[in-house]
This record gives C-alpha cells, structure tokens and sequence, in this order.
C-alpha cells in the first residue's frame, strides 16, 4: 500500500528507555523515587518561599517560578513514563502525544528563559550590589517572570504549528520514553527539512540566545569576585553561582546536544539517556542545588517544622 493511502495514526506505540523486564522494574523504582523527591522538593521551596518574609526577595520569587515549573515539566512527564514501565505495551494516543509535547515544550521552553533571567539577577547583586534594589523592583521582576513564561509560549506554539502540520500516517513506533518533537520527527510521512530548520531556529532563541547571556553574566561575575578583598565574600559568591552553573550546564547542555544536532531517521540511545537529564534529573536537583543548602531556606524550613511541632501539641 502506498504511503499516501495509509491512513494517519491514532496512536503512538513508545519503546521506552529498555525492553528487559527487569531494567523496567529496576527503572520504576528509581524513576519513582526520583519523582517523590521532585514533587516534595519543589512543593517544600514553594511553601517556604511564600510563608517566610525573609524569601520575598528577587532570588527566592524566580526560584519560585522555576519549581513551579519544575512541578508542571515533572508531572507531564514521569507519571506516564512510571506507567509504560509497568505494561508491555506501551501506547499514547495522538492527543495525548500532542498534549505531552505542548506542556513539556513550553514549560521546558519557559526555564530556559528563567534560569537566563535568574543569572541576570545574581550578575546585579554581585556587579552591582549599591543599585540593586533600585535595579531589581518588583516590578520588573515581575516583567521578566512573565516574559519568561510568555517566550516560552511563543517559541512552543511555533514549534508545535511546524511539527505537527506535518501528516503521520502508517509509522507510529516512536524510538523514545515520551513524546518529544525529535523523536516524532522521524516517524513522519512527508519531508522534515524545513521543519528541522524551524525547530532549530528557535533553539537558538531559546537554547543558545539565554546561555550567551548566562556565559556574560558570569564572566562578569567571575570578574568581580577576583577583585574582592574578602576571602568569606569570594566564598560565598561562588557557593551561590556555583550551584547556579552545576543547573545550567546539565540542562543547557543536555537540551543543546538534543535539539541543536542534525536530525537522523535512526533514533541513538544517547539522545533518550540525554533527554532523562533535562526531564528527570534536573527538576529533582533544583530544589537541592538552589535551596535546601541555603541558610536562609534552611532557616525558613526549621520555623515552619516548629509550628508544626507546636500545632501537633496543641
């Protein structure tokens, strides 16, 4: 039958990460665990972040909005990829394929954008600690978050309108754990070159564009720090960026190597290994690398402890 008689798919059959039965079972119990610390961590820096006075500052409300994000990437994600691990097949339909890849790209699209504004803010407050308060007001915090969120919008909507214009007929097995633009890509019925070229154009708005502005930021930083007289402020400077940057290279870099490489019919198992990064690892690692080991969160979350120790005795 020819290509152009088949008839377009209802669904997508997904190969998952593995097809040994006890890699999936060993896969879910980590991928499980991985996705409680997500949810937990990010919900906790949410809670603090809103109840403690002293968070309500530029810092804590971006980190606000990026494990906000961090949630809604996880939750579009993982629950699917822990149910696939336990069924042999492992089916999405093309809505919900469609739905998967618009949440996903957009949030994923919108940290991108975040963790460029939050590098920004961190590049004041050292470059320019006198000015600030002055610099960064609320609003233009709020300016950016929502330039954030709406960039992220944008570049996922053009995305979408590119890829899925594209007809899928007869070829539904996706070589990929979830669905992801450049998986879906292969599996299409008709020519992907100029869609190749849309998508990768606006990796570089989104992917490339922030990290130059990230790699500025802290060069600038790095600048600074050398010059500064006190050996416990160099310290605490670097403690700070430094946990920023361990964030920005694993998923920049991961995402980089995912949607800034040529497209192949032939999906390598790199790229899925590649995508856990950004998808999995990333979300959980947040709330640890950006928080948890900060005085002022762990401060905030030994008050919140105390008043629920006291509401318990009460």
């Amino acid at each position: 039958m020819g290509r152009e008689n088949q008839s377009f798919v209802d669904e997508f059959v997904l190969l998952g990460l593995s097809q040994d039965a006890q890699t999936q079972i060993l896969l879910f119990v980590l991928f499980f665990i991985v996705y409680i610390l997500t949810v937990l961590g990010n919900l906790l820096i949410i809670v603090l972040i809103l109840m403690d006075s002293r968070l309500h500052t530029p810092m804590y409300f971006f980190l606000r909005n990026l494990s906000f994000a961090d949630l809604c990437f996880s939750n579009s994600i993982v629950p699917q990829v822990l149910s696939h691990f336990l069924v042999k097949r492992k089916t999405i339909s093309f809505w919900g394929c469609v739905t998967q890849v618009i949440v996903s790209l957009q949030i994923g699209c919108t940290e991108c954008a975040l963790l460029a504004v939050m590098s920004y803010d961190r590049y004041v407050a050292v470059c320019k600690p006198l000015h600030y308060s002055t610099i960064m007001t609320q609003q233009l915090c709020l300016q950016l978050a929502l330039g954030s969120w709406a960039s992220g919008l944008l570049v996922c909507l053009v995305d979408i309108a590119v890829a899925f214009h594209l007809p899928y007929r007869g070829q539904n097995i996706v070589s990929h754990y979830f669905c992801e633009l450049p998986a879906l890509l292969k599996v299409a019925s008709a020519d992907t070159y100029s869609t190749e070229m849309a998508i990768f154009a606006m990796g570089v708005v989104i992917l490339l564009a922030p990290v130059s502005l990230i790699l500025i930021s802290y060069w600038n930083i790095i600048s600074t720090v050398i010059q500064m007289q006190s050996g416990e402020g160099r310290l605490k400077v670097f403690s700070t960026c430094g946990s920023h940057l361990v964030v920005v290279v694993l998923f920049y870099g991961s995402a980089i190597f995912n949607y800034m490489q040529p497209n192949t019919k032939t999906r390598k198992k790199q790229d899925k290994i590649m995508s856990v990064f950004y998808t999995v690892v990333t979300p959980m690692l947040n709330p640890i690398i950006y928080s948890l080991r900060n005085k002022d969160v762990k401060s905030a979350f030994r008050k919140l402890a105390a008043r629920v120790v006291f509401f318990r005795k009460q």
